[in-house]
C-alpha cells in the first residue's frame, strides 16, 4: 500500500511538472535539489560535530597505564639451574616412600611390597629411583592416590598405570603404578 501511495505521488508530480512551463519546472527542480543539498549538508555538519566532540572527549581521557613489559624467557643456563633445583633429595628417599605408603593407606589401598631400582645418569648428573607399586583397591581410589602422590612428591613422574579386574562385578581392582623419582645428591646444581 505504501508503494502505491509513493507511485501515485510521483505520478502527480510528473503530471504537474508536465503542465508547467519548462523554465518554471526547471526552477522548481533546481529549488528542490538545492533544498535537498542544504538538508544533507546540515545533517553532515551535525554528524561531523558529534564525531569531533567524541574525539575530543577521547583525547581528554587519561592514557591507559603502560602494559607490563614481559621478562625475556630464561636462558638455557637458567632453565638448567631450575631443573636441578626441582630435583628431590636422594638422601630423603626413605621418607618419600613412607609418605607414598601413608597416602595409599589414606585412600584405603593395599600396597604390597614394590620393586625399586636406583640408577645414576652420569651425563645429566642426577639420579632416578624407579618404583613399581602393586596396589589393590577401588578404581577411583587408585587414581586419587596417583594424583595425590604426584602432588606430595613433585619431582616424581607417573610413567605407567595398568589395571586388572578378576571379575566384572568386583569392586576392587589390582593396579600396577610405575613411578620415577628424579633426585639430586645435593641441593642446587649438580656436583
Amino acid at each position: 500500500m505504501k508503494n502505491i501511495a509513493i507511485a501515485s505521488l510521483w505520478l502527480r508530480i510528473r503530471i504537474a511538472l508536465g503542465r508547467m512551463n519548462p523554465v518554471i519546472a526547471g526552477g522548481v527542480l533546481l529549488l528542490a535539489a538545492s533544498a535537498g543539498t542544504v538538508a544533507w549538508l546540515a545533517h553532515a555538519r551535525i554528524q561531523l560535530e558529534q564525531d569531533y566532540e567524541a574525539a575530543r572527549r577521547e583525547a581528554a581521557r587519561p592514557a591507559p597505564p603502560p602494559q607490563a613489559v614481559q621478562a625475556p624467557p630464561p636462558s638455557a643456563d637458567q632453565n638448567l639451574a631450575l631443573f636441578y633445583d626441582s630435583l628431590g633429595q636422594r638422601r630423603t628417599v626413605d621418607r618419600q616412600l613412607k609418605d607414598l605408603f601413608a597416602l595409599a593407606q589414606k585412600h584405603g589401598l593395599v600396597l604390597r611390597q614394590g620393586e625399586y631400582r636406583s640408577s645414576h645418569d652420569r651425563a645429566a648428573r642426577f639420579y632416578t629411583y624407579q618404583l613399581n607399586l602393586p596396589v589393590k583397591g577401588r578404581y577411583e581410589a587408585i587414581w586419587q592416590f596417583a594424583f595425590d602422590a604426584l602432588q606430595a612428591v613433585p619431582h616424581a613422574s607417573l610413567d605407567d598405570v595398568s589395571f586388572r579386574r578378576d571379575a566384572i562385578g568386583d569392586e576392587h581392582v589390582e593396579a600396577r603404578l610405575r613411578m620415577t623419582l628424579y633426585l639430586s645428591a645435593a641441593t642446587g646444581a649438580p656436583q
